[in-house]
């Protein structure tokens, strides 16, 4: 059965989905942006800050439930220029330097408010 997640710890939806959802097997959170829990938006922060901040969000969602970013297997990155690749891969190894979760990494068109980076991710208890 499907539960819908919201943590004070990560910044509040701002439309028509929630920051996370699951059926308590699997996590799914909702693409995190580089939003504080208080709503400030570091779009003219570094892509590594921006990054930092993107994966804190994921983190805090996640331990709201249980979890850890070990039990991320999945997620999916969404960059405004791929050639912010390498500062962006710096920033996030320091969030899986152990046993990586599988991952995709698209350049769009935009990301949303402006930001450079959207992450979102998926997890699940053992």
């Amino acid at each position: 059965m499907k539960r819908t997640l919201s943590t004070d710890d990560a910044p509040a939806a701002v439309g028509a989905y929630s920051q996370a959802t699951t059926n308590g097997s699997v996590l799914v959170t909702a693409g995190q942006l580089p939003l504080t829990a208080d709503g400030d938006l570091l779009a003219d922060a570094s892509v590594g800050e921006q990054t930092r901040q993107c994966l804190q969000n994921v983190e805090a969602i996640l331990e709201s439930e249980g979890l850890s970013m070990a039990d991320v297997l999945k997620t999916t990155v969404f960059l405004d220029d791929i050639d912010d690749f390498e500062e962006f891969n710096e920033v996030y190894g320091e969030f899986f330097d152990d046993e990586p979760p599988a991952r995709s990494a698209v350049e769009v068109g935009k990301v949303p408010k402006g930001a450079a980076i959207e992450i979102e991710a998926i997890a699940a208890n053992e």
